[in-house]
């Protein structure tokens, strides 16, 4: 008869070899997270970079299979449960996309672009900080 080490074994090795060990980790790290994550605390409201941003985090997440690492990136930041459509992130950020370019995320064609780019001797100038908008934005 196995004993409770072996049985405890086996599970990890089988879970493992499927692929959903680490699923059922990070499903139980974001369930401890929405348990500990104190509603009573407003968060501030996001920024209009922010919510791009953690738009295209959340694409390229979800594109990678990282369902539950999204699924926490949307409860800790606040960003809207429905993700905003692909053809308005686009437009908001002045990209052309090609038909190829519109099976894998938004974030992948910026940074292939970017490592592409022989503009300006193969650098690309950054503002600072103070030049991006980062408080959130009022609608007039």
């Amino acid at each position: 008869m196995a004993t409770i080490t072996e049985l405890k074994c086996a599970l990890r090795e089988t879970l493992e070899s499927r692929g959903v060990l680490g699923q059922l980790k990070a499903r139980i790290r974001a369930e401890v997270f929405s348990a500990l994550d104190d509603q009573r605390e407003p968060r501030p409201p996001l920024s209009h970079e922010n919510l791009l941003i953690n738009e295209l985090i959340r694409e390229y997440l979800e594109f990678n299979k990282y369902r539950y690492t999204a699924s926490v990136l949307t409860a800790e930041s606040g960003q809207p449960e429905v993700p905003l459509d692909r053809q308005f992130l686009a437009s908001e950020l002045k990209v052309a996309e090609d038909p190829s370019s519109k099976s894998v995320p938004l974030l992948y064609g910026l940074v292939s672009h970017f490592l592409n780019s022989s503009d300006n001797g193969g650098k690309v100038f950054l503002r600072g900080a103070a030049a991006v908008n980062t408080a959130p934005r009022t609608e007039a």
